[in-house]
């Protein structure tokens, strides 16, 4: 199906904001060499698009076509973002699916900017028709995103605000769990963490478990678990374990706009991966505190997919496509509804 959808459209739908955003001290923040504002309407156009482009797959079992059609539609919707932008950070090269790869460039010129993306995030879910998928973006000042070169894996501790100075992703989980506990004034009981459900997992569901905290333990999504935790109404309190790179950066660009906190740690998964890591000079036991992650202005996108908690999947309504989006900024936290008109009658 094709549909039209302006940028300017989407901004008009923004519903009323959610819940207050962090602002950076203006003092100590680099110089913006670009109003990242500027470009949120690319942004959800780019995971607007993706969401509709990939919906006849829904269901289908073919994530590989659900991607590239989310791919495609995404990389045609920023071709028309007001910059230049580079694509600092990709899904593709860990799932050796469609992609838009490291280093494309993308925007119809002007100021330059980095992106972190992942098209269609959660791909198994969109292919057998399950809850939980969406289309990811991130968009940063040029320069401010970590440049984590041939890594796939990123092992990732996030919590609220509030647990600010209760994390070390060093530490035990046990202790980890106590501690935010404590600084969130719950008992360890109250508590509520998310974990992938990955066999690498077992030992770290268990663990968390026996102290005493409950886990919820989905698949995949560690995008939308990390947004549980730092978003006001989320209904998780922590997110730990190991998850994609990409998903960490664009949560990162999630964690810095909402004062969230986040610390990571290079994890590969392969021997190929770690011997590529070392060919880069990178360090894995080295830990990236959320200004390692994202220096600058930045903003993070997403379009529900295949519907869930956190985004309803597309949805026709007197003739009309409708999505639901989540925009989260150093300005604020919306939910977006935007209406795509068919361009053919027949397409309605």
């Amino acid at each position: 199906m094709s549909v039209d959808i302006s940028p300017a459209a989407a901004v008009r739908d923004r519903a009323a904001v959610r819940g207050p955003a962090a602002v950076r001290d203006r003092a100590t923040a680099p110089t913006r060499q670009l109003d990242v504002a500027g470009l949120e309407p690319a942004a959800l156009a780019a995971t607007v698009d993706a969401a509709i482009a990939c919906q006849p797959f829904v269901g289908r079992g073919d994530k590989h076509a659900a991607d590239a059609a989310a791919t495609e539609a995404m990389r045609r919707a920023l071709a028309k973002a007001p910059g230049l932008g580079t694509v600092v950070i990709g899904e593709g090269e860990k799932d050796g699916a469609p992609m838009l790869y490291n280093g494309e460039r993308v925007g119809a010129g002007g100021p330059a900017f980095d992106i972190a993306v992942d098209p269609l995030e959660c791909t198994t879910f969109c292919a057998k028709g399950l809850p939980g998928s969406l289309a990811t973006i991130a968009l940063a000042e040029e320069g401010a995103l970590l440049r984590p070169g041939p890594s796939h894996y990123m092992e990732k501790l996030v919590v609220p605000r509030t647990a600010r100075n209760a994390i070390d992703i060093a530490d035990p989980p046990e202790l980890t769990a106590a501690r935010v506990a404590r600084a969130l004034g719950k008992d360890v009981a109250e508590l509520r963490v998310v974990v992938l459900d990955k066999p690498r997992h077992a030992g770290l569901i268990e663990r968390v478990r026996r102290s005493g905290a409950s886990v919820a333990t989905p698949s995949d999504g560690d995008v939308a678990g990390a947004l549980e935790a730092l978003l006001p109404q989320g209904e998780a309190d922590v997110l730990i374990g190991v998850g994609g790179t990409p998903e960490g950066v664009m949560t990162a660009c999630a964690a810095r706009a909402l004062g969230g906190v986040m610390q990571a740690r290079l994890a590969p998964q392969s021997d190929a991966e770690a011997s590529a890591l070392v060919e880069a000079g990178l360090d894995t036991e080295r830990v990236y505190v959320l200004e390692d992650l994202v220096d600058g202005s930045a903003f993070f996108a997403a379009t529900g997919v295949t519907g869930g908690p956190l985004l309803r999947r597309p949805r026709r309504v007197d003739g009309a496509l409708v999505t639901e989006s989540l925009l989260v900024s150093e300005h604020g936290v919306w939910r977006i509804e935007s209406r795509s008109t068919p361009q053919h009658p027949e397409d309605a």
